[in-house]
């Protein structure tokens, strides 16, 4: 305790927080591994906290998603993608949607068994449970704390069905989960991929795997039999709408057998973080990016509406899309569709060994 010597305060101390920061020690290989050889030391140093929450799975009631169910072991995410949709929910905890939402996350330790409590309940129904439905399931913190990985043992156990979406290599730490329910047809992945530019991908997307890990990982889930696609999400006009073809033909290549995309939208506070990140990054494309979101949204830079808020509207947004749907075509992406199987689901309480 520190003591504080100030006219017209109540308490002369500051007295130790009962949400006790998690302490975590980064070895170097991290970034060797699953980042980036040449990153910079960071120079704001991330804190971790508890999240004792007491349930896991989230209800979905957006007819735009395909799932409605999502399980987020972390909120907050070290990844700092300046155009994250997920950052206006950090201020829910009273913390900001700018550099708290990288730098303060919080982490749901009691996850993997509160997953469990909930598939064990009669009242759960098996169906596809999406992981990294608002933050990403494999950002840095999760080589060290392994949440994500014990869950996986969950699904495994339980036979539900689940699909993952992610910006990080370490998914390839779990390839061995991964494999096992691929051969019960359980599991669907998919990597996101930006852009192939690394410059730009470092300033955009500055703590998640670089480009070409992200196509070394699509290769290594597709030679290992595991069902893996790639999301062009966002398609931010004028910056790398220009590379969907370029990003399609690589993924393909490298063994992803489907492809999803989203137009770039900026609700709430995002939209102050994006242009504030445009004006210092690309100041001469900075007007040019916004009035093309613009011409998307209906003259706004989001919108809200069930429909068109992933697609956007407008001359420029169908050219997009067409685009997309031609090159998906010309490299063999979304050809057939296999739905994961929810009949091998078993329910056992918690604790409970497997039977057989």
């Amino acid at each position: 305790m520190k003591n504080i010597d100030l006219k017209s305060r109540g308490a002369g101390i500051n007295t130790q927080n009962r949400f006790e920061p998690i302490s975590i020690d980064y070895t170097a290989d991290y970034a060797d591994d699953y980042i980036d050889p040449d990153e910079e030391p960071r120079k704001i140093q991330t804190k971790f906290y508890n999240d004792d929450t007491k349930s896991i799975l989230a209800k979905n009631d957006s007819p735009d998603l395909g799932f409605d169910y999502s399980i987020n072991p972390y909120r907050g995410c070290e990844h700092g993608c300046i155009y994250c949709y997920a950052r206006p929910t950090h201020e829910y905890l009273g913390f900001s949607a700018g550099l708290d939402f990288e730098t303060k996350i919080m982490v749901k330790k009691n996850a993997p068994r509160l997953l469990e409590e909930a598939f064990s309940k009669k009242s759960w129904q098996p169906q596809v449970v999406m992981f990294s439905g608002n933050t990403d399931c494999y950002q840095p913190i999760e080589r060290k704390l392994e949440i994500t990985r014990e869950c996986l043992k969950v699904f495994l156990k339980f036979r539900n069905p689940l699909g993952m979406i992610t910006k990080n290599a370490l998914i390839q730490r779990d390839i061995d989960l991964l494999k096992e329910l691929a051969s019960m047809q359980l599991i669907k992945t998919v990597v996101s991929i930006t852009t192939l530019n690394r410059d730009l991908s470092r300033r955009m997307e500055p703590r998640t795997s670089v480009p070409s890990k992200r196509l070394e990982t699509i290769s290594n889930l597709a030679a290992a039999g595991i069902p893996v696609g790639v999301n062009t999400a966002p398609i931010i006009p004028g910056l790398n709408d220009e590379e969907i073809p370029a990003i399609l033909k690589a993924a393909s290549e490298a063994g992803a057998a489907s492809a999803g995309m989203v137009m770039l939208r900026l609700p709430y506070s995002i939209k102050d973080l994006f242009e504030e990140w445009l004006g210092r990054m690309y100041p001469e494309k900075a007007s040019k990016i916004i009035k093309r979101i613009r011409d998307i949204r209906g003259g706004e830079l989001s919108s809200h509406e069930f429909g068109t808020r992933f697609k956007g509207e407008g001359k420029y947004a169908e050219h997009v899309h067409q685009l997309f749907k031609t090159m998906c075509t010309k490299y063999g992406l979304n050809k057939s569709h296999n739905p994961l199987r929810t009949d091998l689901f078993r329910r056992l309480k918690p604790g409970q060994e497997e039977l057989f």
